[in-house]
């Protein structure tokens, strides 16, 4: 069900600094959208009104350009901190390079602060770039339409930090006795590095943000027929290596072929390391993934999950998942994805260097210099050199799946979504998360929006968007999370 009134008060609009939007009502799209069991509520906030409220800060936000590069995060923090002050809350902005900052607000369990049990609430203001011409609609107007809210951001990561935002005012507005410490951080340059960002606050800033749990990105809360499969909670990540692969040899004039052609051998080693297929590793948080989920999908493809740590069945069961979701071969293995080719100057000149970029995510715990050994081995041609960007991250150990705060998610889910399970799952991108986990922070990464996966794949494509009534159930679900975690008991 949509919300009965989708305009945003005329006054509240004008307010926000935005011109009014008069949408009496806004039609069912015709698209396939997840429609889920209604939530199950305790008293707390006006959730209604918290909803709507928070559709109006995602509106706001996605107006504000913030495509990194450049960021222009600075727009985005003092944003937030003034939603912040109107709540009552006090909020800092810190300014962490020109033009872009963060924001910091915290809400109190006592006088004397535990960081060991704080949870934090974190997410990135920065989206990553459009191509305006593949949009049908401006891609930073926050428009509704066919009941979605349209715009970069709106899935990566806009919608899931107002989310954040909503249960951190939910909390304040429902005057819910806190049991620890519950801090807000929006900050930048997440897809870009982290230096502007995650970074500057944990190496500047840690006083202001020192936490024992965190909730972010990552995860997906998975509609399927009609109804919320699950909720994947990422406890784990891969690291990224970027490798470049060069080719080289004397160049010379295209009329005349050469055997040491560096284009030639570059085209070769590429084909052979697009071949190259590393082991299969099944880690702890993977292979729970596969055992909570292999009840839930059809009985084939069950039967196949479960046969993953079967000696003589794992290579065929791999090969079979992975034909279904390519995204499962990539949980289980190092991968490597040829990415750029770079050579020549001229049609008719042979040149002097060629070169390929791989991407390489890594499982947790595994180093390059052995996958990389391996490549030089597959690829056996002296011509070839591979060489390896520094890392711009940081190993990260996994965070546990029987913590407080797991276990408050899986409270949780069942009661806003019957019969939904809790996965925990490894992420093949990176997030922020990683620099907490090195802090021995227990960060768990959700989507709280239930939608589908042909939904999620709207993230960083054409026409990015989220459907009103996932954005609403995910508002309430990240609350009653929230809540469930850090209220008294008594």
């Amino acid at each position: 069900m949509l919300f009965a009134a989708l305009s945003l008060p005329a006054a509240a609009q004008r307010e926000r600094n935005y011109p009014v939007v008069s949408v009496p009502h806004l039609a069912k799209s015709t698209e396939p959208q997840a429609q889920v069991p209604n939530v199950v509520t305790r008293p707390g906030p006006e959730m209604e009104k918290l909803q709507m409220d928070a559709l109006g800060w995602l509106i706001d936000l996605i107006r504000i350009d913030t495509t990194n590069p450049p960021g222009n995060e600075l727009a985005a923090a003092k944003y937030i901190a003034g939603v912040l002050e109107k709540e009552g809350i006090t909020a800092e902005v810190i300014e962490s390079a020109p033009g872009r900052g963060i924001v910091i607000a915290r809400l109190r369990a006592g006088a004397i602060p535990d960081p060991a049990r704080a949870l934090l609430l974190l997410g990135h203001t920065d989206v990553v770039g459009v191509d305006r011409a593949k949009w049908t609609v401006d891609p930073f107007s926050g428009e509704m339409k066919n009941g979605s809210v349209y715009g970069r951001g709106a899935l990566d990561m806009k919608g899931p930090l107002v989310a954040h935002l909503a249960a951190f005012i939910g909390l304040k507005r429902s005057g819910v006795r806190l049991d620890r410490d519950v801090i807000l951080l929006a900050e930048g340059d997440e897809e870009a590095g982290g230096e502007a960002g995650i970074e500057f606050a944990v190496r500047h800033h840690w006083d202001k943000i020192a936490c024992g749990f965190a909730l972010n990105e990552g995860g997906q809360t998975i509609a399927q027929d009609g109804k919320v499969l699950y909720v994947g909670v990422q406890a784990s990540e891969k690291v990224a290596v970027n490798v470049h692969v060069i080719a080289r040899g004397p160049a010379g004039h295209a009329s005349i072929p050469r055997k040491d052609n560096p284009v030639a051998h570059l085209a070769a080693a590429v084909e052979k390391i697009a071949a190259f297929e590393t082991p299969i590793q099944m880690q702890t948080v993977t292979r729970t993934y596969f055992e909570r989920l292999a009840p839930l999908v059809d009985n084939d493809l069950g039967k196949w999950m479960r046969a993953l740590d079967t000696p003589g069945r794992q290579d065929l069961a791999v090969k079979r998942l992975t034909e279904t979701n390519p995204a499962w071969n990539a949980m289980l293995r190092n991968t490597i994805s040829p990415t750029m080719l770079q050579a020549g100057v001229r049609v008719n000149v042979i040149p002097s260097e060629a070169r390929a970029s791989l991407n390489i995510r890594l499982l947790p715990g595994e180093l390059p210099g052995p996958l990389i050994a391996s490549l030089e081995k597959a690829v056996a041609d002296p011509a070839i050199k591979f060489e390896m960007e520094p890392l711009a991250r940081q190993q990260s150990p996994p965070s546990s799946i029987e913590s407080e705060l797991f276990k408050a998610i899986e409270r949780t889910a069942p009661r806003s979504f019957p019969g939904a399970a809790v996965v925990p799952m490894m992420s093949t991108w990176a997030t922020d998360s990683a620099q907490l986990r090195l802090r021995s922070v227990q960060a768990l990464g959700i989507i709280p929006f239930p939608l589908t996966q042909e939904e999620l794949a709207r993230m960083h494509s054409d026409d990015e968007r989220i459907p009103i009534d996932a954005f609403r159930r995910g508002v309430e679900f990240e609350y009653r999370i929230v809540e469930e975690f850090v209220r008294a008991r008594n």
